[in-house]
């Protein structure tokens, strides 16, 4: 311990003289703690990325990176150093990479990952992040560094956050089902591993619980001061690209993609068949004599779920129509059917096309930070940009707005010119307590590439912390956090050995204070009016329902009146009708008949060959009891008045279609997860802002099929 001080006091002392004279007149109210990063050209899955983040390997995750703190009065100190973690020169052994911290209610600790070991030369070995608490942060303290126990081992655990009553929720690459041949999940875009979603960690109790199954990623989560979580999501629900290729090139085996006939180990190899969504534009032959124009989805925005993972969904209910500018028309045999580029009117003045690192400005609750940024290219690094979305604010009436030029969402290729506006990218924004706008900066303004070596690779990018302050209508960097982190490291790839001397990019800030913690959000067991007549009126329990449904990892999912949609929700049939029953128009035109909705669930069985983990495929809901129906494997029937009621797999990612006959009408775009026993009500199928295609607020009947459902349950499955 005596030796652990004496670290602690040389690594202060010797940043003591380390202090940034240009912010001595504009003090800092609290100390803020960072990470430092190796910079590292290659933006594809590495730590920085967009997606694919949360490998642990050298090749993605550099070592020689630390936690630090800023002191008020500008000094520093390296945490992880003073507690005996890290290495100077040549990356070992105990060697480090760190990233995600987060401060807890109380301002006395910190939650963070690290990796720790690299590897000696041509050595291949298995590196996990893992979730570390750090205590003693004060000048005067020697910090003390805790794992956190009851983790799941041998998979990389990211992205930490306390929850209102000091359980964690993070996101993890472990398998959903904890299989280990399903390892790792593959997004549906590269087919590169990504987390799996986010889990609950009650270290106390040893208890672990998938709260979002994520097909392609959930990243960065953050609590509110509602309560809620907030995430970035990626929402990538189309068909493999990978497989397209292969096809389309006459069959060369390229990606050489496997369809397996369930998740099991030991499942036998079928036919590489896809059934939903609809086919990819460039896949010619598939959508030949069809109606659809072929499905591309693609793009990152905040979710939001209650602590426990129930109410996931967009955050206040938004969709692409509030926040983007263009998306395109589902079906090319209607008139009413058609793209979107902006010509509805809507509060919302600025589009975005995603929105990365959120974070809650301290002064103006349900106001968020966050990064508009490319997908590749930047580490994602863009546009700071702010959106005003508190939990009772309707989706109409939300509004982002821009905090830098939109010029800074765009990153440039070789050859281009930025306009005088790009003042460079941003990551990590933060709001401090003072009102103070902080980010981590660089002048950079065109795509990130290698300008060194393999052996000395230099990136564009020098990441530092900064103040922004506002110029005009936007906001540029003003001021320096500190006078810059150098060092000198080198390390092992494993067969090359890579060096690198200089400055670190600065990340990840977050202010060291106290915090009054948030209310507990999770499932209410409280029906609605509609909803509670059709449990009367069937005599069943709500509670006794629940009881079944936790038991057999279930859920109870109703709408009240499907055929109702949002009234900017012209890219896909509107004009609705439940034959013999309710109906919907909302303009003069073809009428879509519609009978069922039918589940697919998530299945992690598609594979590529030469490598490990399967890809997420869309396939019908199995193995779950409901009123039997002449529809298709997964379907419910629909009530006379347009409600669904269905039990549904839970903890597994779903998604649905309105069918005719078994055909597809309107398809969902999103994956969504439910927990056990949750009771999910929507009033219409893509719910209604503030009104609906026929200009009615959303629905308010008793949901028929909801009664049918329970009667079932009561005779046959109680």
């Amino acid at each position: 311990m005596k030796r652990l001080v004496l670290i602690g006091l040389v690594f202060l002392v010797a940043c003591g003289n380390n202090k940034d004279a240009l912010l001595e007149s504009e003090a800092l109210q609290y100390p803020i703690v960072f990470v430092t990063q190796v910079p590292h050209p290659d933006d594809f899955i590495t730590v920085v990325s967009t997606f694919g983040n949360q490998r642990g390997d050298i090749q993605s995750a550099p070592r020689g990176g630390d936690l630090w703190i800023r002191y008020t009065d500008g000094s520093l100190k390296n945490l992880t150093k003073a507690a005996g973690y890290g290495m100077n020169g040549f990356q070992g052994s105990n060697a480090i990479a760190v990233r995600d911290p987060v401060v807890h209610w109380d301002g006395n600790k910190i939650l963070f990952s690290m990796v720790i070991g690299a590897p000696a030369r041509y050595q291949i070995n298995s590196y996990f992040w893992q979730l570390y608490e750090i205590t003693g942060l004060a000048k005067t303290q020697t910090p003390v560094i805790t794992k956190v126990p009851s983790q799941p081992s041998n998979y990389n655990n990211v992205s930490p956050m306390y929850t209102s009553n000091d359980k964690i929720i993070f996101a993890s690459d472990r398998p959903r089902n904890g299989q280990p041949h399903l390892y790792p999940q593959l997004d549906e875009y590269e087919a590169a591993p990504t987390v799996s979603g986010l889990y609950l960690l009650d270290p106390t109790l040893n208890k672990l619980s998938l709260l979002d199954h994520s097909p392609s990623g959930d990243f960065t989560p953050m609590l509110d001061s509602f309560g809620r979580v907030l995430f970035t999501r990626w929402d990538h629900l189309q068909r493999d690209q990978l497989l397209d290729v292969d096809v389309l090139a006459g069959g060369a085996c390229t990606y050489c993609a496997t369809t397996f006939a369930s998740e099991t180990a030991s499942a036998a190899q079928v036919a590489n068949r896809e059934v939903f969504p609809e086919p990819r534009p460039d896949r010619t032959d598939l959508l030949a004599g069809k109606p659809y124009n072929g499905h591309l989805f693609n793009h990152f925005l905040p979710w939001m779920m209650n602590q426990d993972g129930t109410d996931l969904e967009i955050i206040n209910h938004l969709g692409r129509h509030e926040l983007q500018s263009y998306l395109s028309s589902g079906r090319n045999d209607d008139p009413n059917i058609e793209e979107f580029y902006g010509q509805y009117p809507r509060t919302n003045p600025n589009s975005i096309v995603n929105m990365f690192q959120l974070s809650e400005d301290p002064r103006t609750p349900g106001r968020y930070i966050g990064i508009d940024a490319p997908e590749f290219g930047s580490h994602a690094s863009g546009q700071v940009i702010a959106l005003r979305a508190p939990p009772t604010l309707n989706p109409d009436r939300v509004s982002v707005q821009y905090l830098t030029h939109r010029d800074t969402a765009t990153v440039l290729q070789d050859g281009e010119t930025a306009g005088p506006n790009h003042s460079g990218v941003y990551r990590n924004p933060l709001i401090l307590s003072q009102g103070t706008l902080i980010a981590s900066h660089s002048n950079t303004t065109h795509y990130d590439e290698n300008m060194g070596t393999r052996e000395q690779p230099q990136s564009l990018y020098a990441f530092r912390l900064k103040t922004l302050a506002k110029s005009g209508s936007y906001f540029l960097p003003n001021v320096n956090l500190t006078r810059g982190i150098n060092e000198t490291i080198s390390y092992y790839d494993p067969d090359v050995l890579v060096s690198y001397s200089g400055p670190l990019w600065e990340l990840s800030p977050v202010e060291l204070r106290s915090r009054t913690r948030p209310p507990l959000t999770q499932d209410a067991p409280v029906l609605a009016a509609p909803e509670a007549a059709m449990f009367t009126q069937a005599g069943v329990n709500l509670s006794e329902l629940q009881t079944y449904l936790r038991q057999n990892n279930l859920a109870l999912v109703v709408s009240r009146n499907v055929t109702l949609r949002d009234d900017a929700d012209k890219q896909q049939p509107f004009n609705l009708r439940v034959p013999g029953g309710v109906s919907s128009q909302g303009e003069a035109g073809k009428m879509y008949d519609i009978t069922h909705l039918q589940f697919f669930q998530a299945n992690q069985v598609r594979g590529y060959e030469g490598g490990s983990g399967r890809r997420v495929l869309a396939q019908p809901m199995r193995g779950v009891v409901n009123p039997p129906t002449t529809g298709a494997t997964g379907s419910v029937v629909l009530g006379v008045d347009g409600s669904m009621a269905a039990f549904v797999p839970a903890r597994r990612a779903l998604t649905w279609q309105l069918t005719n006959n078994n055909a597809g009408v309107v398809l969902e775009r999103n994956w969504l997860t439910f927990q056990p026993g949750e009771v999910r009500v929507c009033a219409s199928c893509h719910g209604v802002n503030e009104k609906s295609q026929t200009g009615v607020a959303d629905a308010t009947n008793n949901p028929q099929a909801l009664k049918t459902l329970l009667e079932y349950w009561k005779t046959n499955l109680r």
